[in-house]
């Protein structure tokens, strides 16, 4: 696995993460409109681009491999 891929893969954990802490932060019942207009964008956006970079992290190890 090369250095780039290694990152690529962390920083998607990191995004994907924290969406999903923001996601779920807005169950609890005293957040205001605007926090929860927040974590509702921010999380989304957090989750699915961590998704989107795991996924091209692993096309880009599949590449570095392939002959």
């Amino acid at each position: 696995m090369t250095t780039g891929t290694l990152v690529m893969g962390l920083v998607a954990a990191v995004f994907t993460l924290t969406g999903v802490v923001l996601l779920a932060r807005l169950r609890a019942p005293a957040l205001s409109a605007r926090k929860t207009y927040a974590f509702r964008m921010i999380g989304i956006m957090a989750l699915s681009g961590g998704i989107v970079l795991a996924f091209s992290a692993a096309a880009t190890h599949r590449w570095s491999i392939a002959p």
